[in-house]
């Protein structure tokens, strides 16, 4: 897959796929969308402080990283878990401007060098395993989840992962009480999510996106 690193409206970088025409993050604001949909509405949102998170689509790693950066200032403890099928190259990594000082960006360039399959203690409260495969192919059955950050590439261009199959799926391996939360609003997305048992509020985007989604498993 081949990418090029380029700026979004708020200064942060994200990278472009040529070959779907998407970007990894919106183009007005890739820190800005993430803080808004995952940070804010999903994991301080939660009530505990002791959470297991899943993303769909490890990406950038600019979601992890937020969530270590929150989860240092909320005294939380996070075990991460994502999934990537395509990961990006160390030099890819570099390029990214999502780190605030030398020690985030050593942080940041060590959850993309630890190997796949490992759980690894990057701080004493926050834990990374990365999951070198697709959401289809993953064994879920073990898992328990207390939010989901739902961040794939959109419906158009990975519909399989955007199914009642796909949801139900992600529905099983959650607690009770657990959040997911995704930028995709869209209608069959949304019924969906509710076919399958979740709770789905539509709430209002980050800049340059009207809605978003956050389901709760009751």
């Amino acid at each position: 897959m081949e990418r090029q690193i380029v700026l979004t409206e708020d200064g942060s970088s994200t990278l472009y796929v040529s070959e779907i025409d998407e970007c990894y993050h919106s183009s007005h604001g890739a820190i800005q969308e993430s803080e808004h949909i995952f940070i804010k509405a999903a994991l301080e949102h939660h009530a505990s402080k002791r959470l297991s998170v899943l993303e769909v689509g490890f990406g950038s790693g600019l979601n992890a990283l937020l969530t270590l950066r929150c989860a240092k200032r909320n005294n939380l403890t996070i075990r991460y878990t994502g999934i990537e099928k395509y990961p990006l190259t160390m030099n890819e990594v570099g390029q990214l401007n999502y780190a605030c000082d030398d020690q985030d960006k050593e942080i940041f360039m060590q959850m993309h060098s630890l190997s796949f399959g490992v759980t690894a203690s990057l701080t004493p409260y926050f834990s990374l395993c990365k999951l070198h495969t697709d959401f289809v192919s993953v064994d879920l059955s073990s898992s328990i989840f207390d939010i989901v950050y739902m961040d794939a590439f959109s419906p158009e261009k990975q519909p399989e992962l955007w199914t009642q199959d796909s949801m139900k799926r992600l529905y099983d391996s959650m607690r009770i009480g657990g959040i997911l939360t995704t930028y995709c609003a869209k209608g069959y997305v949304r019924r969906n999510l509710q076919s399958v048992g979740f709770e789905v509020e539509r709430l209002p985007g980050p800049p340059g996106k009207r809605e978003m989604l956050r389901a709760t498993k009751r």
